[in-house]
């Protein structure tokens, strides 16, 4: 315990091991599904389903380790979603791409990573980011947020005539996920430590007995990686046709990992001055997982949003993803255990943080618009297109083209230009 203290310095950062555990478990199981979804999508990409299920545990865990104990951080990191799709729809099945070729274009994209990480380009792109885009970054991940925990919740479906609806309000699962956020808000607010897990844990629990969730055993024994591992094809990822895949992952990786690790960071109070003290070791512990990843068989990995539920859980520091790394170990070989947890029990957690996190809003200087608008194209454009990154890109074209026609561009700084250009580009000339 001693050596646990001091490493992570929890007395420093108001944390106990008892609450870092807590809110590690917490963590995890708003994220475990990544463990069943991350293999079916890389599957109809014809990458083999159950190496995918084994690279996805071994990556998320060794990302997480070198996050928590290099960089201190309570993050979290798996897969991504979004990513993933990327890889599987547009790269492989979309472009005609082998899975081999793709994982060799995430490997390069990640040592591009290692790379501007080490030489602190990195770093200076994300402190370049006007407070503005920051504080809208956070609010729009607490939007995706809430898009994520509606859908899994059931309270929000597809509808092909106006895009979203409501959903069957009538469904047990849907009334659980209910009682489980107003249950999640009601601990938290009286201070009940744990809040989080105890609401996941409940609506687990009652959907044994109203949702058909049936327990499925406790141990089985993980399957063979090797036809994943060591499979990336490097000559193929350097064709001329994949130099554009590995740009836009670079640039979907870029803004997907800074946008979660500063929102997380923000919701933690882990900001001194609007920055991150220890960003280039997360950064690094990013790029560092996404070469690992490619390696292992998986689509990159990255740092994950569900993060913000341990926060609010009270997780502060590195032990927290320690905790987490260790689960997604274990789940190799108690996968029913973990497959127990059904999405609409980890819903309501996700949805009460969203709401959380909108309070940023008010930081925001809603009296100048060429400040406000851009933060609230980005906010919205994050959960209406699905991706972190586009957000972040329509937010970043809008701020440079506002401060140029209202002739304030001196006071805008080189890197949001650079960054500006750079998706311009890309909109225009890749797909």
């Amino acid at each position: 315990m001693n050596f646990l203290q001091s490493y992570f310095r929890l007395k420093e950062s108001g944390t106990s091991v008892r609450t870092e555990v807590v809110a590690g478990v917490t963590t995890f199981l708003t994220m475990a599904y990544i463990i069943f979804v991350n293999p079916s999508i890389l599957g109809d990409a014809g990458v083999p389903k159950e190496a995918v299920f084994v690279a996805t545990c071994f990556a998320a865990a060794l990302g997480t380790i070198i996050m928590g104990l290099y960089a201190n951080y309570p993050i979290a990191m798996a897969p991504g979603m979004g990513l993933n799709a990327y890889f599987a729809y547009a790269v492989v099945l979309g472009m005609g791409i082998s899975w081999q070729a793709a994982l060799g274009a995430v490997f390069i994209s990640g040592c591009l990573f290692v790379l501007v990480s080490l030489l602190g380009i990195r770093e200076q792109i994300v402190n370049g980011i006007p407070h503005s885009l920051r504080t809208a970054i956070t609010v729009g991940l607490g939007l995706f947020l809430a898009l994520i925990a509606l859908k899994s919740a059931g309270i929000v479906v597809a509808n092909p005539a106006t895009l979203v609806g409501v959903g069957d309000l009538h469904q047990p699962s849907t009334i659980m996920a209910i009682c489980g956020f107003m249950l999640i808000v009601t601990l938290d607010r009286l201070k009940v430590t744990g809040a989080i897990l105890i609401g996941i844990v409940a609506v687990t629990v009652m959907s044994f007995f109203f949702g058909g969730n049936t327990f499925h055993g406790l141990v089985s024994m993980p399957p063979s990686i090797a036809p994943t591992l060591l499979k990336l094809d490097l000559q193929g990822a350097f064709s001329v046709g994949l130099l554009n895949v590995v740009l836009v992952f670079f640039l979907v990786e870029l803004f997907d990992a800074t946008g979660t690790l500063m929102g997380v960071a923000s919701r933690a109070g882990l900001l001194v001055g609007g920055k991150m003290e220890r960003l280039n070791k997360a950064l690094l512990a990013d790029s560092c997982a996404i070469v690992a990843g490619s390696m292992l068989g998986t689509s990159s990995t990255t740092a994950y949003i569900e993060s913000a539920a341990g926060v609010q859980a009270g997780g502060r520091t590195g032990l927290t993803a320690l905790v987490v790394a260790a689960l997604f170990l274990a789940s190799l070989f108690i996968a029913p255990i973990a497959g127990v947890v059904p999405a609409y029990a980890t819903a309501p957690a996700l949805l009460y943080v969203a709401c959380l996190m909108l309070r940023d809003l008010t930081d925001v200087d809603w009296s100048d618009s060429t400040e406000s608008v851009p933060a609230a194209i980005t906010a919205l454009l994050i959960p209406f297109t699905y991706s972190i990154a586009h957000g972040i890109a329509f937010g970043f074209i809008t701020y440079a083209a506002l401060k140029l026609a209202t002739g304030q561009a001196r006071k805008v700084k080189p890197i949001v230009w650079l960054i500006a250009g750079i998706f311009l580009f890309k909109y225009a000339y890749l797909k």
